[in-house]
């Protein structure tokens, strides 16, 4: 039986592309645009977790992942 987990997806621009981060087993991967990176990564996530045993899922999942902004001061 499949279940859904929420994870967190990171997307930036990098150069004339996106990269997707997702830090909760830190998997990251790339696209042309936003959805594709998006897409992509969700694919590179499901396929780490159809493929990779307990172990090694457990061994890279962080429990807790809190995206904030920082305000710092400069100069």
């Amino acid at each position: 039986m499949k279940s859904v987990q929420q994870l967190t997806a990171i997307i930036e621009r990098e150069g004339n592309g996106y990269v997707g981060l997702c830090p909760e087993f830190d998997i990251a991967s790339q696209g042309d645009t936003i959805e594709a990176a998006r897409k992509n990564l969700q694919e590179a996530v499901e396929l780490f977790l159809e493929t990779a045993d307990e172990t090694e899922i457990q061994r890279r999942r962080h429990g807790e992942v809190f995206v904030t902004r920082l305000e710092v001061e400069v100069g």
